[in-house]
């Protein structure tokens, strides 16, 4: 099966022409204020119209409030719901049994102990998210550019689909999947210029990466095959 990828941050129709005519699976909509990456809601509907049903569109919020999330819905009607804060599984599953949308929940990981709460999570959520745990009192809970150890995740067993974020970029990702065994993969600063801005070419550049996975190379044949 082939790698799942998901562009993420995405806010100009650049970007996410890049993005769907290099195939994503997945394109993300951040609605963060603080995000250089951050979305108004008349922004995400133009970009919604003219996804259509080429990549399926994700719709990252932060520990939002249902007001919040009615409103996103609505304007850009996304596939599925990315929790990218403190929500609990109890959160979780309340999100995805009141909305009726698929949800994926981002779990930040330093260490193993980070996985402790994987199963409760893995109950009530669609699909899991590892991302890198940002450094304490960051202002962003994600899109930081920062890459966790990979190893962390070796031999993870889960009954629900996940993916690999953090620090990721064309040079890199093939090493990440061969470490982790992850289906799919998320970036977002390694695609980009500077905050917030993404580059075409990197996007091509990454999702051709990770669409030449080879699951039977070695991890450091890997880097030497991308880079």
């Amino acid at each position: 099966m082939s790698v799942i990828v998901k562009i993420c941050g995405i806010k100009t129709v650049e970007a996410l022409s890049a993005a769907l005519d290099a195939r994503a699976d997945m394109v993300g909509f951040v609605f963060f204020p603080r995000s250089p990456r951050h979305v108004e809601l008349d922004q995400a509907a133009t970009l919604s119209a003219l996804t259509g049903t080429r990549s399926a569109k994700v719709a990252l919020t932060v520990d939002a409030s249902d007001e919040t999330l009615s409103a996103i819905i609505d304007a850009l009607k996304p596939d599925i719901l990315q929790l990218h804060g403190h929500e609990t599984p109890e959160r979780t599953a309340e999100i995805r049994s009141r909305f009726g949308i698929p949800v994926m929940k981002a779990l930040g990981v330093a260490s193993v102990a980070d996985l402790s709460d994987v199963k409760a999570y893995e109950q009530v959520a669609d699909r899991l998210l590892f991302d890198a745990k940002p450094p304490k009192n960051a202002a962003l809970p994600g899109g930081n550019g920062l890459v966790f150890d990979w190893q962390i995740l070796s031999g993870l067993d889960l009954t629900k689909p996940f993916m690999v974020s953090g620090g990721l970029d064309p040079s890199n990702v093939a090493t990440a999947l061969a470490m982790t065994g992850a289906p799919g993969v998320d970036v977002s600063s390694g695609v980009e210029t500077t905050p917030g801005i993404k580059d075409p070419s990197k996007i091509k550049a990454f999702i051709a990466a990770a669409r030449g996975f080879n699951p039977h190379r070695s991890p450091r044949n890997q880097e030497d095959k991308v880079s």
